[in-house]
């Protein structure tokens, strides 16, 4: 992530966006944006789309014989960030926040919003078993938003308690997340903990074919070199941050969800080494926003805006 101060996310003058649909996963994540909004000195802007332009769109001439059916669905929309804003004016009354209703699909409008967000905050499911529990707009906005994502998860739990942890992998998405966790364990003041989980397809049943046989400790111990060359640049650019590498030969994404429950916030990649390209969500991203214990920070690549 580029941290530079023509980065249209890092400017003084970026809010935190939180998208709300009047529902308790939403409220959760109005807590955590409104917390961070709070420590940062940053406005908040509570947001919400209606789908308005396509329910006009369905009606026909009947929504113009029956104006109140629009007007019921705006007004609607007016509740449910009326009610967000007061929720986190009650926790942080010295926020300064701002709301915006719009007639565009939720998803359209949060993506929108994201490009000159310093972080767009979403509710997660809560439901942990299987893709099929994963909301639409949760995953459109969560991979195709710009910057930062975060997906609020773990609302039973002390979000300040435990490490930021970052997923490393090597890929360009992965360096984004590395930069962005660096800067959120600075910004909180705990230590970052960096997790590279190596794991090769079929490692195990070709490994014994290789002359001298491969050792899993040999690989091991040159990611562990590679993994710190990734992280070097960064240590130097935030020497205040207490650094913990894990390297493991395993799955990255059982690795972790196991750390989300001990966790104040994991970052990973839109996309992983493992992503097929043009896929939507990697796939240690798209299992980490469905089963995290703990707030889930999604980041994706700048893009170029030339």
């Amino acid at each position: 992530m580029d941290l530079a101060a023509d980065n249209p996310h890092q400017l003084a003058s970026a809010p935190i966006v939180v998208g709300v649909d009047g529902s308790p996963a939403a409220a959760d994540a109005v807590r955590w944006a409104a917390g961070v909004a709070a420590e940062r000195g940053r406005e908040l802007l509570v947001a919400t789309g209606t789908n308005l332009d396509v329910t006009r769109a369905l009606l026909g001439s009947y929504s113009q014989l029956q104006p109140d059916v629009t007007e019921s669905i705006h007004q609607y929309g007016d509740e449910k960030v009326a009610a967000a804003s007061e929720l986190a004016r009650e926790l942080y009354p010295a926020v300064v926040v701002r709301t915006e209703v719009s007639s565009a699909h939720p998803a359209s409008l949060l993506i929108d919003l994201s490009a000159t967000a310093h972080l767009l905050v979403i509710g997660g499911p809560v439901d942990r078993t299987g893709a099929g529990r994963l909301g639409s707009i949760l995953l459109s906005v969560a991979s195709k938003s710009e910057g930062a994502v975060v997906v609020v998860r773990g609302a039973e739990r002390r979000w300040s308690d435990g490490p930021v942890v970052v997923g490393v992998d090597g890929s360009s998405t992965s360096a984004a997340a590395t930069a962005a966790a660096f800067e959120e364990a600075a910004l909180r003041g705990v230590p970052l903990v960096a997790v590279h989980a190596w794991q090769e397809p079929l490692f195990e049943s070709y490994a014994r074919l290789l002359q001298p046989p491969a050792d899993p400790q040999d690989i091991l111990r040159a990611e562990e070199e590679v993994l710190g060359e990734r992280l070097a640049g960064w240590q130097e650019r935030f020497p205040e941050v207490n650094v913990r590498r894990e390297v493991t030969l395993g799955d990255a994404r059982e690795l972790l969800a196991d750390w989300s429950e001990r966790a104040q916030l994991l970052v990973v990649g839109s996309r992983g080494r493992g992503a097929i390209v043009g896929g939507l969500l990697g796939s240690t991203s798209n299992t980490l926003v469905q089963r995290s214990h703990c707030p889930v920070m999604v980041v994706h690549e700048a893009r170029n805006r030339a």
